[in-house]
């Protein structure tokens, strides 16, 4: 694989606690972006230009939560930025280092060949939330389910073996990076590019981990004011766009995946600010007035690609050769135990 895989498609392709806090839940205060839309190229027919290929690798190695000792600093110092670039680099000569792929330490069963995994950063963030200002998700409501949700087996803590293929992450399965959207945007292990284009009235996007494209129409016709059913739910949720000004802001709802323990009442908000030639500034807002006490906001910067760095097929399908050796190994190693009991089965006694 060179461990980059994506997918080809073009298609024309964001909490309350009680009723006091409605209104706050509702309206969430617009985090101010730190430089200012000045990118003035338009489509065609008239639409701010977002088009292109963008990476979010420069944010490999933040902090999703910012460490205590920043407080409500944003950005590292000088001292502070340069020793995360020889992190950066040391990481890299490690798992750069030769190694014997049949007897070689890894992190564990699931873990991706070290040399797959990518940590160029270019980032001064002490963490990716950036609303609280402290950089640290708001607290949970009493009744919000608990978090993190613990994969029985399967991952890199958990281990193997797993009874099922359903025991298995969306991502191991192939379906969808981490559990959707919007993980989809957030950079893990490699492959943290993407592509958008747009025609009229759609803006799609791209991603080249897992593959998934996400078409947001943003027409404002009225047809597409119409909610979608609650009983519909998908892994990257139903977009809706519209401009302000020079910023793509996407309402995203009816999300399948509990992002985070959310309930399936999370609304996403995302702002798409282009800054310059080859620079977007992302901003997600989170709001669940279930699980979480106010709306939490997390950032990006995303940078231009190379015009011929291209967007890779990521070849890789649910039910694919890994899964069935993962689960035939499994059974394998029940039967060399002695017992033949499924991890399942052993917990339950």
């Amino acid at each position: 694989m060179n461990g980059r895989m994506t997918s080809t498609i073009t298609a024309g392709v964001l909490a309350i606690t009680a009723s006091m806090h409605l209104v706050a839940q509702t309206r969430p205060a617009r985090v101010q972006t730190s430089r200012p839309g000045t990118w003035s190229e338009r489509t065609p027919w008239g639409d701010p230009d977002v088009q292109g290929e963008w990476t979010s690798e420069g944010e490999y190695g933040v902090p999703f939560e910012r460490p205590a000792q920043f407080g409500t600093r944003r950005f590292l110092t000088d001292d502070e930025y340069a020793r995360r670039l020889d992190d950066v680099r040391l990481r890299d000569a490690r798992d750069l280092a030769r190694v014997d792929v049949l007897s070689g330490k890894v992190d564990g069963p699931n873990a991706p060949i070290p040399h797959w995994r990518e940590y160029n950063t270019t980032s001064r963030r002490t963490s990716l939330v950036i609303d609280p200002p402290d950089g640290r998700l708001p607290r949970r409501t009493p009744q919000s389910s608990p978090f993190p949700i613990l994969q029985r087996c399967g991952s890199l803590l958990g281990g193997e073996p797993c009874d099922s293929y359903e025991d298995y992450g969306l991502g191991v399965r192939c379906i969808v990076h981490g559990g959707g959207f919007p993980d989809a945007m957030f950079p893990a292990v490699y492959n943290a590019n993407m592509r958008i284009i747009q025609s009229q009235g759609y803006v799609a996007i791209t991603y080249e981990l897992i593959h998934d494209t996400r078409v947001i129409p943003v027409d404002p016709s009225p047809r597409r004011d119409l909610p979608l059913s609650p009983a519909i739910r998908m892994y990257m949720g139903d977009a809706r766009g519209r401009w302000e000004g020079t910023t793509l802001v996407v309402e995203s709802t009816n999300l399948k995946a509990n992002t985070r323990g959310s309930t399936p009442g999370l609304r996403l908000i995302e702002r798409f600010t282009r800054t310059g030639r080859d620079s977007i500034e992302y901003q997600v807002t989170f709001i669940d007035p279930a699980t979480w006490t106010a709306p939490w906001t997390a950032a990006l910067d995303l940078k231009g690609r190379p015009r011929d760095a291209g967007v890779f097929e990521y070849a890789c399908h649910e039910g694919n050769f890994g899964m069935s050796n993962m689960l035939s190994a499994a059974r394998h190693l029940e039967r060399m135990s002695g017992t033949g009991e499924s991890r399942r089965q052993q917990e339950e006694k």
